[in-house]
């Protein structure tokens, strides 16, 4: 079968806890409960036009044509799994996750960053929650939709933009619906201000996660023994920028007006201005230290 490119919704289901599940309730009795759950989903995905296109343990990969067939059946499958009643004292949920877009069909299986979006939507649900994008969401024709609240934006590798999350809210019903893509809030992108000996970065919105440390392929090289070969990483969460530390040493930060705080494996939001130590505190001698602005 040739592939072919086409635009399809993307949908990710799986049966949240079913580790404990299996643990509690034993094997046999824990797999008719998860296959009790994959029959619900399966037949919500018939009735809303859908595909299976895998099934692998207690997940489900499907596709849709259109993001309104698939906020409908993410819905769907959410209110029919809720109706189920507990196996041995142990309520069963979903997580579903989906995002519509451009994909590769072929040889009965979907490729490309549209199932990469739905797959990492999928993975920051919880038991109970539908979770998908923005982006998805622009692209409902339905004149009502559940109601949705904006709840991250993530920096994607690969993508000029955040990838703005939305979570379906589906338990609220038909009584609260409202125009989907009308809810997600807009949020002031802020930019940050970095300096480091002669050099200068100012992160925006279009920008990824800056690297800094001492291999060459960082994007800000420190030129100190004491820095790790990949130290540390600002990313953008939303309108903040975090400090990510992943070095030996610890990363020494310095707010001003603020104590000193040491990150070993941690992150810290940055707030106002002030300075980023390599493995040195700011009160040494002669340290070459990165300065950096929050810029509103």
């Amino acid at each position: 079968m040739s592939s072919q490119q086409k635009s399809l919704c993307v949908l990710f289901a799986d049966v949240s806890g079913s580790t404990r599940l299996y643990e509690k309730l034993g094997d046999a009795e824990a797999l008719r409960a998860v296959e009790r759950c994959l029959n619900r989903i399966r037949r919500v995905i018939d009735g809303h036009g859908g595909k299976v296109i895998k099934t692998i343990g207690d997940e489900v990969m499907t596709t849709f044509p259109s993001a309104d067939e698939g906020i409908q059946a993410a819905c769907e499958m959410q209110h029919r799994i809720t109706d189920l009643p507990p196996v041995s004292g142990v309520k069963l949920a979903i997580r579903v996750g989906f995002h519509y877009g451009p994909a590769i069909e072929e040889n009965d299986d979907v490729f490309g960053d549209t199932v990469n979006t739905a797959a990492r939507m999928a993975g920051l649900a919880q038991a109970g929650q539908v979770i998908t994008t923005a982006e998805t969401l622009s692209s409902l024709t339905l004149s009502l939709a559940p109601a949705v609240r904006e709840i991250d934006a993530l920096t994607v590798k690969g993508k000029a933009e955040d990838v703005r999350v939305c979570e379906v809210l589906w338990q609220e019903g038909a009584d609260l619906t409202m125009k989907a893509s009308s809810t997600a809030p807009l949020y002031v992108m802020a930019r940050l201000f970095v300096k480091y000996r002669e050099l200068e970065r100012t992160l925006d919105p279009t920008q990824g996660p800056l690297t800094l440390g001492r291999d060459m392929g960082n994007e800000v090289v420190i030129k100190d023994q004491r820095a790790s070969r990949n130290h540390a990483r600002i990313e953008r969460r939303r309108d903040k920028f975090v400090l990510i530390d992943q070095s030996t040493n610890g990363t020494f930060l310095c707010i001003e007006g603020e104590n000193e705080v040491i990150l070993k494996r941690e992150e810290m939001i940055l707030r106002g201005h002030g300075t980023i130590g390599f493995g040195h505190s700011a009160m040494e001698q002669g340290i070459d230290l990165m300065q950096f602005e929050v810029l509103g």
